[in-house]
């Protein structure tokens, strides 16, 4: 739902810099290859450091590369297969790299076991959800539910709850546990949404199998009934 609404936001706010960057002769790959870079450094320079809001700042800057290589490609009539992948691809490598980042935290300085395995449960459920709904249609299924933890929702609770509780650095007591709060919901919300998709697929596959039957049979009955003529 998030996914949704905000994509339909900022597109509409980003669209004239995107044509900015068409004009100066920039490439929508090259929109996607630097954003997904500056997100990589982002979390995993200033993250594994405990510095949560100067990381979640440069994270911000560069995530919504994701809407503007679109937005190019749109503009300039060349959505292809290889953009589709790539983005798709580079929207993993990007996800990783922020909770890989938080997870470095708490194996690290952050100094919590507990906290530093839900990072990495949030991680690995991310990568699973997307590839469920992914594999599910590459067999021809629509996997007709979206779940109620998407990207965009992992990202902006993440996200949020690591600019929050990097102004403890500033001083601001009792902030830092936000951002533990903020990955047992997004490890929980992973958690329901990959198993409402696999649901979702096994209902789905159930039901063409069954149609795919009741195909078969009526033809099967003809035949039987032209061999006894």
């Amino acid at each position: 739902m998030l996914n949704k609404y905000a994509r339909a936001f900022f597109t509409r706010v980003l669209t004239p810099f995107a044509a900015f960057l068409i004009r100066r002769g920039v490439s929508p790959d090259t929109v996607t290859l630097i954003g997904t870079a500056g997100v990589m450094a982002g979390a995993l320079v200033f993250y594994p450091r405990g510095e949560f809001f100067w990381g979640t700042v440069v994270i911000t800057l560069f995530v919504f590369s994701d809407l503007v290589d679109g937005n190019m490609a749109r503009q300039l009539g060349r959505s292809s297969r290889w953009g589709a992948f790539l983005d798709s691809t580079l929207d993993r490598v990007a996800d990783g790299a922020i909770f890989g980042g938080f997870a470095l935290w708490y194996a690290g300085g952050g100094d919590d076991t507990v906290l530093c395995a839900v990072s990495i449960f949030c991680l690995a459920s991310g990568q699973v959800v997307s590839y469920t709904k992914a594999r599910g249609e590459s067999i021809g299924l629509p996997v007709a539910v979206n779940g109620l933890v998407e990207r965009a929702e992992r990202l902006v609770i993440s996200l949020v709850a690591a600019g929050v509780a990097g102004f403890d650095t500033f001083g601001v007591p009792g902030i830092h546990v936000v951002l533990p709060i903020a990955l047992w919901i997004v490890a929980v919300g992973s958690l329901v949404t990959l198993i409402q998709r696999v649901v979702t697929v096994r209902r789905e596959s159930a039901e063409a199998e069954a149609q795919q039957d009741g195909q078969e049979r009526p033809e099967n009955a003809s035949h039987g009934s032209e061999a006894a003529t």
